[in-house]
């Protein structure tokens, strides 16, 4: 790239982010990816709008949108990467909880590298728990130095996820959570989520390690945040 397209591109980069709403968005998918629809309650203003500032975001590059993993008709909205920087987030939850959907794998990693980048203690459950701890998981948490010792999949029950701040890594785990653990009230916005592709579905090792390569870009910035709080998610 050209410095005048360079600069042309950090202009547009800078325009998109000079409104508010446009800035008060881009700061949400910071810490967590969202469905359009889940924008639209948060930000409370017409399908139209939204969908306005969205198509800007993405123009600029800021944001992309991608077709979920578990369901082909819903689409997510996402913080481009190479902008997280821009958008760091103030605070580090306390007692998080990661959900996938057999918590052999994706939350497992997730857990363990909480531990190892905060210094605090996670937990992790699915929704449908497997039997055992994916075996290529265990290897690349040894490769990583991440302490899963003898771990096992664990059901995601109201009482271990009441007042935790609950992260689903995996989109089958966003779309079930709240249908799964009943009673629990939490609503899309009071948690986060980051759409990480299933190592398992692939089998090889280098879909885990691209798991955790993705599990750890999301979690590094929230353990860099110098603000710990106790609340259910991350909310401006």
């Amino acid at each position: 790239m050209t410095s005048r397209a360079a600069l042309a591109s950090r202009a547009a980069l800078f325009a998109a982010l000079g409104d508010p709403l446009r800035l008060k968005i881009a700061d949400e998918l910071a810490t967590s990816d969202r469905t359009p629809g889940e924008l639209l309650e948060w930000v409370d203003v017409s399908s139209a709008l939204l969908a306005h500032h969205l198509d800007v975001l993405e123009a600029a590059g800021v944001i992309e949108r991608t077709t979920s993993h578990a369901d082909g008709r819903k689409r997510f909205v996402r913080l481009v990467p190479r902008h997280r920087h821009l958008l760091a987030p103030r605070i580090t939850p306390h007692n998080v909880v990661f959900v996938c959907t057999h918590n052999s794998a994706r939350s497992q990693l997730a857990a363990g590298l909480w531990q190892q980048l905060t210094g605090q203690p996670a937990r992790s459950a699915g929704t449908e728990p497997a039997e055992r701890v994916h075996p290529l998981a265990l290897s690349t948490a040894a490769r990583h130095g991440l302490e899963l010792g003898g771990a096992r999949p664990a059901i995601a029950t109201p009482a271990l996820l009441r007042g935790a701040t609950i992260i689903t890594v995996c989109d089958q785990a966003h779309d079930d959570l709240p249908r799964t653990i009943a009673g629990l009230g939490a609503q899309p916005m009071s948690r986060l989520h980051w759409s990480v592709p299933d190592p398992v579905a692939i089998g090889s090792a280098r879909a885990f390690e691209r798991a955790y390569e993705e599990i750890a870009e999301r979690i590094s910035p929230l353990a860099a945040a110098k603000h710990p709080t106790t609340t259910k998610g991350i909310q401006q």
